[in-house]
């Protein structure tokens, strides 16, 4: 189990993948999803670094004034973590998708294209991009991520985390690829001091 008190870690190496890792202990009976409301979305935003200072607080302003607003879209988040947990972690274990979960990251991408405009600087013109601003604007950078890491040469090195009570997905980096943790300094070491009492049992 990891602390409590830290509200989100971003261990995987892929936006998407640290989304999806927004539940503990998703295979056992008492899973904790840290997303257990809008603000908390919010804060996943700030941290993850999808969101602005000033448009984390914009947005707990329109929550404010919205509220069934803001809890229809952490809703739309939860639906949306699922199908990114679904589809990466069939892609790991190299098993068939679950139906309807590629379907709903493809509603998503549709909004999470982002739109271009063109603004005057000086004698030349360029080209910017702009996230259209609502209250799951946080969402858009995850789904594009996803689309790119699907599309990428590193999908076959995302891994769900070896230990029993965690799901955690990640990619592995390592030059011989083989990293089995989501976090060495969590699973990876309980699961050492585990092996070390079995072993102290035996002999």
């Amino acid at each position: 189990m990891r602390d409590q008190t830290q509200a989100f870690e971003l261990t995987s190496g892929e936006l998407c993948l640290d989304f999806a890792n927004t539940i503990d202990s998703r295979p056992t009976e008492n899973p904790r999803d840290r997303l257990h409301d809008y603000g908390t979305l919010v804060d996943w935003g700030r941290l993850a670094g999808t969101l602005e200072k000033a448009d984390a607080k914009a947005l707990r302003e329109e929550a404010t004034r919205r509220p069934k607003k803001a809890e229809k879209t952490l809703k739309r988040a939860r639906r949306l973590r699922e199908a990114v947990f679904d589809i990466f972690s069939a892609v790991a274990h190299q098993t068939a998708l679950p139906d309807g979960s590629l379907d709903l990251l493809n509603k998503h991408l549709q909004k999470a294209v982002r739109i271009p405009r063109l603004a005057v600087e000086g004698s030349s013109f360029e080209l910017s991009w702009q996230d259209e601003p609502s209250l799951d604007r946080m969402l858009q950078p995850v789904v594009r991520s996803a689309m790119t890491l699907l599309t990428s040469e590193i999908l076959d090195r995302v891994r769900v985390c070896s230990a029993g009570d965690c799901d955690w997905l990640f990619v592995d980096l390592s030059r011989n690829r083989s990293r089995r943790w989501c976090d060495m300094s969590v699973c990876g070491n309980r699961s050492k001091v585990k092996r070390f009492r079995q072993s102290q049992r035996k002999s």
